[in-house]
């Protein structure tokens, strides 16, 4: 649903449309109880093939959930966001392909789909996940399917190739089952008496499977970072002012710069697949047969080429927070970002090389290096070219800024301890 306003501005009077205030019946209901095991899940190490690594490893609240750096390392790697190093010991093997993307209002009703690549969805009658059936089947909601794909991965939870129990039944393709790695690792959190008791009084009679892990994690994600009290939320609901750069953001943004054609509904995400031209690094999507460094984004998904190099809008929520920019975080100045996203056939020929990267190995610039590559980025893109003067870029930076929500970063913190017993990340 949409609202009209009409304010006067130190231009014409504008009659534009904006979201209408969210409210609780935007989201999906949580339990305070499962949400406080899904708390302790979400930080507990016990879940990575190496017990080294949590879920806020790359979700951390301190780098606005996600993990601070353009392309993260996940095992092999050492330490917190952007001061994360490699393991000299058990070096990684790449960078996680694409930016951590940050966990804001994934309890909304309207986030059905997910990842840079939208490769999981919820439809109608169930969910589509490249998994297949086998693994698509006892999950709450999508969030909560979300979580097979981080603990599965050896670049991010899982672990190298047979260097433990988990990363084995991985590369052998035993997921499910008595052998199968969601059961191993569920089997570690069904040892420890702390969980058995907390699930029993969370869960009551639910045995403690793989989902039943992951739909507790879902449901603290939904309640920790639900983020709607920001001063652009307390202006839709009447309950505040905006000062007037802010107020100029927001008359470009929903209307002459039009953001908002992609950028819509409360929280600034229309959900959809647009190709945007955003620089490429890292070692891209492929499989591990394939030697390109390209990131084919929804194509990978589709196979329609059409899609080729589109992304999924990311909601906007906190977005002066969630940097690096860019499905591979090829940006480390949100005020360079926008500049470059109204324009980006003019700000592919000369990307910004900026981005926060551990020191590594890796070749990451090859496809910026390729003229091909880089020629094929720009011709993907749909629109037009809109140079913004100096003082749009200000003026929508500025409105960016009341999307900001500070009760949302830290409600419940990162707990003292865990029932593992195992190093917590912190900040």
């Amino acid at each position: 649903m949409l609202r009209v306003f009409l304010f006067l501005f130190a231009l014409p009077v504008a009659a534009m449309e904006f979201p209408a205030p969210v409210t609780d019946a935007d989201y999906r209901a949580t339990d305070p109880e499962v949400v406080a095991l899904g708390r302790l899940l979400f930080w507990d190490p016990i879940l990575s093939g190496n017990r080294n690594i949590s879920c806020g490893t790359c979700h951390h609240p301190a780098f606005g959930t996600g993990d601070g750096l353009s392309l993260g390392l996940g095992e092999g790697g050492l330490g917190l966001g952007p001061e994360r190093v490699m393991d000299p010991e058990n070096p990684p093997e790449q960078r996680i392909p694409r930016n951590a993307p940050g966990l804001w209002n994934l309890g909304a009703h309207e986030f059905d789909t997910l990842f840079h690549d939208g490769r999981i969805e919820a439809l109608a009658d169930g969910l589509r996940t490249p998994m297949g059936d086998e693994m698509e089947a006892g999950f709450a909601t999508l969030l909560s399917a979300q979580t097979m794909f981080p603990v599965l991965s050896a670049d991010e939870m899982a672990g190298h190739y047979s260097e433990n129990e988990i990363s084995r039944a991985v590369r052998q393709g035993i997921i499910t089952g008595p052998d199968g790695a969601w059961d191993r690792l569920a089997g570690r959190v069904r040892d420890i008496p702390a969980y058995a008791e907390m699930f029993e009084d969370a869960m009551p009679g639910r045995d403690i499977t793989f989902t039943a892990i992951s739909d507790a994690i879902a449901q603290f994600v939904e309640a920790e970072w639900r983020s709607d009290t920001s001063p652009f939320d307390a202006w839709l609901r009447g309950e505040g002012d905006l000062n007037q750069t802010a107020l100029e953001g927001i008359e470009l943004f929903y209307g002459s710069a039009g953001c908002a054609a992609c950028h819509s509904g409360p929280f600034q995400t229309d959900h959809g697949f647009h190709a945007m031209g955003q620089p490429q690094l890292g070692p891209g999507k492929a499989a591990r047969f394939e030697t390109h460094a390209r990131d084919d984004g929804r194509f990978r998904v589709t196979g329609d080429a059409a899609d080729r190099f589109a992304f999924r809008t990311p909601s906007l929520r906190n977005v002066t927070e969630t940097g690096p920019w860019g499905h591979a975080g090829a940006y480390a100045n949100l005020r360079s970002f926008l500049r470059d996203h109204a324009a980006p056939r003019a700000a592919l020929a000369d990307a910004p090389r900026d981005a926060v990267l551990s020191d590594g190995p890796f070749e990451d610039w090859r496809i910026m290096d390729d003229p091909a590559e880089t020629a094929a980025i720009a011709a993907a893109i749909r629109g037009t070219d809109r140079v913004l003067a100096e003082e749009e870029v200000t003026a929508l930076m500025a409105f960016l800024e009341t999307l900001r929500d500070p009760d949302a970063f830290d409600r419940s913190g990162i707990p003292a301890t865990v029932p593992s017993g195992l190093n917590l990340d912190r900040d």
